[in-house]
């Protein structure tokens, strides 16, 4: 079942279950797909990066309206499912894609991992939309070889379709024990500002001049 936020400064608008909030029709959408970590889990969800991202466009006067369509526990294979729907839908004007988090942790093959990212890519290119790919990491446990190729999959697929990349979303918080939950994988609230920092020097190229 798709669940929609429709994120609005200064205040985040959720959807009740099983409905669905469509951008206005003057407003072009910047759609965050991802998983539990863009969905804020764990934390307040007004307090949650995509939310301060929303806040941020509107204070800068971009104009878009930021939807966020992230699900906990998402794999790319659910992504890919979901996004037709959700492109039919919201017609973004940008996609943020940071999926394959989930993929990882289940050692599910990259290949099919890279399979399924590089459909949703075309997907959402094929409608319009601008694509932010945003990679994870894999903890070193997995070993250096699935690590590894986990890591190059997000820059490979950014090279090969002239993506920009967000090369690791916990890039400032994943080693700093006091901005991450218990369970070692989803951040803090008071992390969730460095996600932000992290994703908007990539995103805001992508949204043009800002309104007068």
């Amino acid at each position: 079942m798709a669940l929609w936020v429709a994120v609005a400064a200064p205040t985040a608008l959720a959807a009740s279950s099983g409905a669905t909030q469509t951008a206005g029709n003057h407003e072009p959408v910047v759609l965050v797909f991802g998983d539990s970590v863009s969905a804020g889990y764990g934390i307040r969800v007004e307090q949650g990066w995509v939310n301060l991202l929303a806040q941020k466009i509107t204070q800068l006067g971009y104009g878009f309206k930021v939807i966020n369509a992230s699900v906990s526990g998402e794999t790319t294979a659910g992504g890919l499912g979901r996004l037709p729907h959700a492109l039919d839908v919201q017609h973004p004007a940008i996609l943020i894609l940071e999926l394959g988090g989930n993929d990882g942790l289940r050692s599910l093959p990259l290949e099919t991992t890279r399979d399924n990212l590089d459909k949703m890519i075309q997907l959402a290119r094929a409608q319009g939309a601008k694509v932010l790919l945003v990679g994870m990491r894999m903890p070193p446990n997995y070993g250096e070889r699935y690590t590894s190729g986990f890591q190059n999959m997000y820059t490979d697929l950014a090279q090969q379709n002239k993506l920009p990349l967000v090369p690791f979303l916990l890039e400032k918080v994943a080693l700093i024990p006091a901005l991450m939950q218990a369970d070692g994988i989803h951040p803090t609230e008071s992390a969730e500002p460095l996600l932000l920092d992290t994703v908007w020097p990539k995103l805001e190229p992508l949204l043009g001049p800002r309104k007068p």
